[in-house]
């Protein structure tokens, strides 16, 4: 039987929205549910089936995020990091690939952001670090980390005279997690500070996303990797979106503002304003959705291009920005009683925006796509 992602995705629902609050006090995604995704196969969704992975179509790991999401942002988050992750595999030789994600359960995290240093040693790398947003690494067998490549003189350039970074993955019992994750939104996620101190690391067990040529021939190995992982945050933001919509108008139906006779939903300005929110998110879902099918397409008849990729991350980061916007709308249709930490409007609206924050939708984006859209010289192996 295939596996159907978003179906999976669905029978998790309901103990997300009902564990939400423990999340959010625990600051981490508990060790138990992290065990049930592993087990349903959602953190297997872009491994490649020589793996065992479920090597699922871009369009429905971004449908399964968002199910998840709606649910609850910060579960969510974890499974989409972890999930991701699984790209590395598609870069890695066969035996590498199968000691770090051949076990059926195993979980991965990771930060691509190059925060650690790199010195060769032989056939290893002696690696030094400190990474921030490592979520989900509590959980995590094998954790990874951007680190630049040194030499005797400083960092390795490539021929544009940048440094050379490849992805690092570390067992868990080499890297030291420092409790650093009390923040305004995605509190569930367990996105701590990670480091290691001279941890060596195999050069096969190491990655460089932008550069390194697939070993494995499928079009999901393919796909663009940070279109990939921009396509699982904003997958993100717009299913938590939704959800805020959701309760938005349902707790509308009912609630009265102090002093009033008319439930919520009766205000016009509240009709018109939550009418546009829906409008909205459902135009940038839309553009998100499309973009996805257009690069999929691309990239399955040989010819992702620059333009396809570009489209998919402005799709992206526009989707994340609405996604904060409207999850404003929803929280302010509640009044005061959002602004209390047990709301779930309240949670929903601090997740969007952090969310946004995410070095893969932020508004640097729009300047990338921007300059790209309008025809200047630009490097886009980061697309």
């Amino acid at each position: 039987m295939s596996f159907n992602a978003v179906a999976v995705a669905q029978t998790f629902a309901e103990e997300f929205s009902r564990r939400a609050p423990e999340m959010e006090s625990v600051r981490r995604l508990p060790a138990d549910l992290a065990k049930k995704l592993a087990d349903a196969g959602l953190f297997r969704m872009v491994l490649p089936a020589a793996l065992g992975g479920q090597d699922t179509p871009p369009a429905q790991i971004a449908l399964a995020i968002e199910t998840l999401a709606q649910a609850d942002a910060s579960a969510a988050w974890c499974v989409m990091i972890g999930a991701t992750m699984g790209a590395m595999a598609n870069r890695m030789s066969a035996g590498a690939a199968r000691e770090v994600f051949g076990e059926p359960d195993v979980i991965s995290a990771g930060v691509f952001a190059p925060m650690g240093r790199a010195v060769e040693d032989g056939d290893h790398w002696i690696v030094n670090g400190r990474w921030q947003w490592g979520s989900g690494s509590q959980n995590a067998a094998w954790i990874a980390g951007g680190a630049v490549l040194m030499g005797p003189d400083g960092p390795l350039t490539d021929e544009h005279g940048q440094p050379l970074h490849r992805m690092m993955i570390f067992a868990a019992d080499q890297v030291e997690l420092i409790d650093t994750w009390r923040t305004s939104g995605l509190c569930g996620t367990g996105s701590l500070d990670f480091q290691v101190k001279d941890a060596r690391v195999p050069k096969a067990r190491s990655v460089a996303l932008h550069a390194d040529p697939v070993t494995v021939d499928t079009p999901l190995a393919r796909f663009p990797v940070f279109g990939l992982l921009a396509m699982g945050v904003a997958g993100v933001a717009l299913g938590n979106a939704r959800g805020a919509l959701l309760a938005a108008g349902t707790a509308a139906q009912t609630r009265k503002a102090s002093g009033s006779q008319r439930a919520t939903a009766e205000r016009n300005v509240v009709q018109a304003d939550y009418a546009r929110a829906v409008a909205k998110l459902s135009a940038a879902r839309a553009h998100y959705f499309e973009t996805i099918g257009v690069l999929w397409a691309a990239v399955q008849s040989g010819e992702a291009g620059t333009e396809p990729r570009n489209r998919l991350r402005l799709a992206c980061a526009h989707a994340a920005e609405t996604a904060a916007d409207v999850s404003k709308v929803a929280y302010d249709m509640m009044g005061g009683s959002a602004v209390y930490l047990d709301n779930d409007l309240q949670r929903r609206f601090r997740d969007a925006n952090v969310i946004t924050h995410h070095a893969m939708v932020s508004p640097a984006m729009y300047e990338l796509t921007g300059r790209i859209l309008l025809g200047l010289p630009t490097r886009t192996d980061q697309l």
